[in-house]
């Protein structure tokens, strides 16, 4: 007869082993190895592995799912003051992600939870359950959360409606319409009855522009002159432009712009790596009394519930798309963010990295 005693002593060895397979949970993380000088190479990430200890009281253990890959990293890697702080030599790039908690310190995030957090690249992480936002999976699949429902999303949303104030039936143009903010946008608009013009700089892109966004008038920003595409697409003008470039695009939606006109300035791709020098046209702002305004997703975080009281069920539906472009390991993450900074070369949509799941 066994004695019950065993079954104690059994139950205490499997709590030890787990408390000990616990506290030996490594990470990997990429960390910045040094600032770049113009275009970054893969030379300027390192890869570390790291020793996560056990979850505190009021903190989670979490393994990434999913990681953003974004261009405004690109200025995170520079070295001075910015809207949101650097990145560290030596230390972790920080990036949204989405993950499950797998040891939980918190009860009110137990074990199995999905979680949106900035402690992306790295495969797992120890943190205060506050600095994280539960995300509902049975609504979308995870990785939407770092695209359309996410801060991406938000990003589009913003500079749509809130900055560039678009009204039903106005026409716009988007830049670098196909991908992760300009594909958002472009949907927004759609769904707002607006007429949208959209940039890209592959055959692909295109199709999935003309295709599955079904934008009104989609070009190649590489063949031919901007200013002639938006001649032909809008022969009246346009009112609005939705600026992820800077460069010669702003320079063509501003000739294009009516009286009125406004630009939403959400990033400029295109002088990243390189300045690009600013519109030659500048006086158009003065006689047609154009309003151009940037903007940072993060001063608009409370419009989030409006955002997605439209998109979860517009994604349900199948009136909003969230394509994805997926690549796997986090190995293959400083080479994604190369890609996105070339024009977002291969993708078309959200860069994700698909971590595990």
């Amino acid at each position: 007869m066994i004695d019950p005693a065993f079954f104690k002593t059994a139950d205490l060895r499997l709590m030890r082993a787990q408390y000990a397979c616990l506290m030996a949970t490594q990470s990997r993380e990429v960390r910045l190895a040094r600032r770049p000088q113009g275009e970054p190479g893969l030379d300027c990430f390192a890869f570390a592995t790291v020793n996560l200890p056990d979850p505190g009281p009021g903190e989670v253990l979490v393994e990434n799912l999913y990681m953003s890959v974004d261009p405004y990293m690109r200025g995170r890697m520079n070295e001075g003051k910015s809207y949101v702080p650097q990145f560290e030599i030596g230390k972790p790039l920080e990036g949204g992600a989405v993950g499950r908690v797998i040891a939980s310190g918190d009860e009110k995030l137990p074990v199995g939870t999905f979680v949106l957090s900035m402690y992306g690249w790295r495969e797992a992480f120890v943190a205060p359950a506050f600095h994280l936002q539960v995300i509902n999976t049975s609504v979308a699949p995870p990785s939407a959360y770092l695209g359309i429902l996410g801060v991406t999303g938000l990003t589009a949303w913003v500079g749509l409606f809130t900055i560039a104030k678009l009204k039903d039936g106005e026409t716009v143009f988007i830049s670098a319409g196909a991908g992760a903010v300009g594909s958002a946008a472009c949907q927004f608009a759609k769904m707002h009855g607006c007429r949208v013009i959209a940039s890209a700089g592959s055959e692909d892109k295109l199709i999935y522009l003309r295709d599955e966004l079904k934008v009104d008038y989609a070009f190649n920003y590489r063949d031919g002159d901007a200013r002639d595409h938006l001649r032909n697409a809008a022969p009246e003008g346009i009112n609005v432009y939705f600026d992820n470039t800077q460069g010669l695009q702003l320079e063509a939606a501003l000739q294009a712009l009516v009286t009125y006109g406004r630009v939403a300035m959400c990033g400029g791709i295109a002088g990243y790596n390189v300045p690009v020098p600013g519109p030659r046209n500048l006086i158009q702002i003065v006689g047609k009394r154009l309003r151009l305004e940037g903007f940072i997703v993060s001063d608009h975080f409370k419009e989030m519930p409006v955002l997605l009281a439209e998109a979860i069920p517009a994604l349900a539906s199948g009136k909003l798309v969230n394509r994805e472009t997926f690549v796997d390991g986090l190995d293959s993450a400083p080479g994604a963010l190369l890609d996105l900074l070339h024009s977002g070369a291969g993708n078309i949509g959200k860069m994700v990295v698909r971590l595990s799941g």
